[in-house]
């Protein structure tokens, strides 16, 4: 297995880059979050996933290890094949991928070509644990680590307002505009319940 690649880049598309390591071009297969993330020196490092198949090996190639563990676990879904993974890490940012299948978000992971809603539910269904146990989702969400929105909730319920309906409107209001302060939310809340 090869675990890192790291060597002088010859060529770069969005799609894939070849690496030259010691007179030897790697051709590594790329997402587009990998491609906004390479450097601009010639010099880099890519953390890689090869895989092996009767006809071909394939290597994968990603700046970040934790986008290499997104796609292995994704391969491990049955019905997601390294091409629509791929297409995953290109379409969504990680972190959007983590949240999405931690919060059961179906219809984020339809939003990928190549998905359909039964694929969509088997991929939460198989990582939704796996993702809870690797990944704090409170630091990867703005909006649930949010305390502001946590303590405007809390005062809503003290003056006797339903928390799910709370949660909703202060959702949105948290949405549009992350950086509002307890009483901000709070007031905007009160006019809108």
């Amino acid at each position: 297995m090869i675990g890192h690649l790291q060597g002088k880049l010859v060529e770069k598309t969005p799609t894939q880059v070849v690496i030259d390591c010691g007179g030897v071009g790697y051709e590594v297969h790329i997402s587009l979050h990998t491609f906004s993330l390479l450097p601009a020196t010639d010099f880099v490092k890519l953390f890689t996933h090869l895989q092996v198949k009767e006809d071909s090996h394939t290597l994968f190639g990603f700046v970040e290890k934790s986008e290499r563990e997104i796609f292995k676990m994704l391969l491990s879904v049955s019905g997601i094949g390294a091409s629509i993974a791929r297409t995953m890490l290109s379409s969504l940012e990680p972190k959007q991928i983590i949240n999405a299948i931690g919060s059961g978000d179906v219809g984020t992971i339809q939003t990928i070509k190549g998905i359909g809603s039964k694929t969509a539910q088997r991929v939460i269904l198989d990582l939704k644990d796996k993702m809870l146990k690797l990944y704090d989702l409170d630091e990867v969400s703005m909006s649930q680590s949010n305390t502001n929105r946590d303590e405007a909730l809390s005062a809503l319920e003290v003056l006797g307002f339903v928390r799910k309906a709370s949660e909703k409107i202060i959702e949105k209001i948290v949405k549009e505009d992350p950086d509002a302060s307890v009483e901000a939310i709070i007031k905007k809340a009160l006019k809108a319940l």
